[in-house]
C-alpha cells in the first residue's frame, strides 16, 4: 500500500511551518532592539535576507544534501532530489506531503543561519554576509542535519537524541557564531563603551514572537497531532517560564535588581535548552532544563569579556551554552515514556546516553566551528568581511543601506546621513 496523508498531522505541520517562519522576523526584532540605534536596520536586514538566500539554496541543493537518500556512511545525502527533482505534490513523507516537510525543514535552516548574525552585529559587511549564508547552509547546516535527522544519519544511528534542533540549530549556530566573532574581531569600543540595547521594548516583543513561534518549532517536530506533540508543547511553555525565573533570580542575587533584558534573555535560554530535550523529558524534566539553562546562560554571557571574543548579542552565551545544557541533560533526564525506550541516568539508564549526547555535542561543535572559521577567513581575505573603521564608528545603517531608523536619533542626536547624502569626514566629525 502506498503511504497515505494524515490530515491532522498535515494541518498541524502547516500551522507549525508558518509559526517557525515567523521566528525569523521575531529574531530580527529581538536582535534589532539589542544593537545600537545606528545599526538597527542592518541587524534587521541580516535576518530578513536569510529568508530568500536560504530558500533558494535549500531548494537547489540543501534539502537533497540534508534529507536525501544517504550517500554512504551517514555523512551526507545524495543529489537525487536536487532542484526538487522527483518530488511531486502526491509524495508523502512521515504521513505529510513531502513538499510540506521540505518547507518545514526549510524554515529551520533559515532561522539557524539568521541566528549566527547576532555575533557579528555592528561591524559586518552586508555583501559578505550574503555570500556567507548560502555557503554556510550547504557546508555546515545540511551535513549536520543529515547526521542527526537524515535517513541513516550517523549520529542518529549512533543513538544521539535531538528532538527539534539542539545539535542542528543551537550548537551549530553557536559554534559558528564564535568562529565568525573571532574572524572579524571585537567592535571598536568593546570592553570600554557600554553598548547597551537601544530599544528594550523591541527586545521583549522579539522574545515574545520567538516564544510563540517556538511552539511550532518544537511541537511541530513531532510531525503528528498526538500526545507527544501535546507534551512537547507543554514542555516548551514550562522551560521558557523557568528560564526567565532562573535568569531573573541570578540578576536579583548578583546585581540587586531584575531587568527586562534579563527576562527576555532568560526566556530564550530556556527555550533553547528545551529544544533538543522536549521530546525526551517529562514535565518535571522541562522544569529542570529551563531552570538550569536560565542560570547557566546568565553567567555564560559574561565569558566574552574574560576571554576577549566579542559575541555582540550573546549567541554563544545563550544558544551555544543553552544548546549544550539541553542536549546533555537528555542523558540525565530522558524518560522512556517520552522516548519510547531510552532512559537517562536519573531514570535508571546509566551513563550510556549521556556519553552519546556528549559525542554529538563535541562533533557538531567542532565541525560547525572549523568550517565556519574557514569560510569566514576566505571571505575576509577575498571580499573583506568587516566594514571600515570610519563606517563602524559613524554607524553602519547609512553606510550599507543608505537609510536610518530614526530621523532624530534615539537620544535627539542627528544620525549620519539624515540630510539625504553621505557626509564627508569633516561633516561626520561635526555630527
Amino acid at each position: 500500500m502506498p503511504p497515505t496523508i494524515d490530515p491532522a498531522a498535515t494541518a498541524w505541520l502547516l500551522a507549525s511551518t508558518a509559526l517557525v517562519l515567523l521566528m525569523t522576523p521575531g529574531l530580527a526584532i529581538f536582535y534589532g532592539g539589542m544593537v545600537r540605534s545606528t545599526g538597527v536596520l542592518n541587524m534587521l536586514m541580516m535576518s530578513f535576507i536569510a529568508i530568500p538566500l536560504v530558500t533558494v539554496v535549500w531548494l537547489l541543493l540543501g534539502y537533497a544534501l540534508a534529507f536525501g537518500d544517504d550517500a554512504g556512511g551517514g555523512l551526507i545525502g545524495t543529489l537525487s532530489h536536487a532542484g526538487m527533482a522527483g518530488i511531486d505534490p502526491a509524495a508523502v513523507r512521515n504521513g505529510v506531503p513531502e513538499l510540506l516537510y521540505v518547507t518545514f525543514q526549510l524554515t529551520f535552516a533559515i532561522l539557524t543561519a539568521a541566528l549566527v548574525s547576532g555575533a557579528i552585529a555592528d561591524r559586518a559587511k552586508f555583501a559578505a554576509w550574503m555570500v556567507f549564508v548560502p555557503l554556510w547552509t550547504l557546508a555546515v547546516y545540511a551535513p549536520v542535519a543529515h547526521w542527526v535527522w537524515g535517513p541513516d544519519g550517523w549520529l542518529a544511528s549512533f543513538g544521539a537524541l535531538d528532538f527539534a534542533g539542539g545539535l542542528v540549530v543551537e550548537i551549530a549556530s553557536g559554534a559558528s557564531a564564535l568562529a565568525l566573532a573571532l574572524v572579524l574581531g571585537p567592535r571598536i569600543g568593546f570592553k570600554v563603551d557600554a553598548m547597551r540595547p537601544h530599544n528594550l521594548p523591541f527586545v521583549l516583543l522579539g522574545a515574545g514572537l520567538l516564544w510563540f513561534g517556538w511552539f511550532g518549532f518544537n511541537a511541530g517536530s513531532a510531525l503528528a497531532a498526538n500526545g507527544i506533540a501535546a507534551a512537547v508543547f507543554l514542555n516548551t511553555l514550562v522551560a521558557g517560564c523557568l528560564g526567565m525565573l532562573g535568569w531573573l533570580a541570578v540578576e536579583q542575587l548578583r546585581d540587586g535588581r531584575p531587568t527586562t533584558f534579563g527576562a527576555a534573555s532568560g526566556v530564550v535560554a530556556g527555550l533553547v535548552a528545551i529544544t533538543p530535550s522536549c521530546g525526551s523529558v517529562n514535565t518535571l524534566g522541562a522544569v529542570i532544563v529551563g531552570l538550569v539553562a536560565g542560570v547557566a546562560c546568565s553567567f555564560a554571557v559574561s565569558w566574552k569579556f574574560k576571554a576577549g571574543y566579542d559575541d555582540s548579542l550573546d549567541v554563544v552565551g545563550v544558544h551555544f551554552v543553552g544548546g549544550i545544557v539541553g542536549t546533555l541533560l537528555i542523558g540525565l533526564l530522558a524518560d522512556q515514556v517520552m522516548t519510547g525506550g531510552v532512559r537517562g541516568l536519573f531514570y535508571g539508564g546509566g551513563l550510556s546516553q549521556l556519553g552519546k549526547q556528549l559525542v554529538g555535542v563535541l562533533v557538531v561543535a567542532a565541525w560547525a566551528f572549523g568550517v565556519s572559521y574557514l569560510l569566514g577567513k576566505v571571505i575576509d581575505r577575498t571580499l573583506g568581511f568587516r566594514v571600515s573603521k570610519e563606517d563602524e564608528v559613524a554607524g553602519i545603517d547609512f553606510a550599507l543601506h543608505a537609510e536610518t531608523a530614526y530621523a532624530e536619533g534615539v537620544h535627539g542626536h542627528a544620525p549620519r546621513g539624515i540630510f539625504g547624502h553621505q557626509h564627508g569626514k569633516g561633516e561626520r566629525d561635526a555630527l
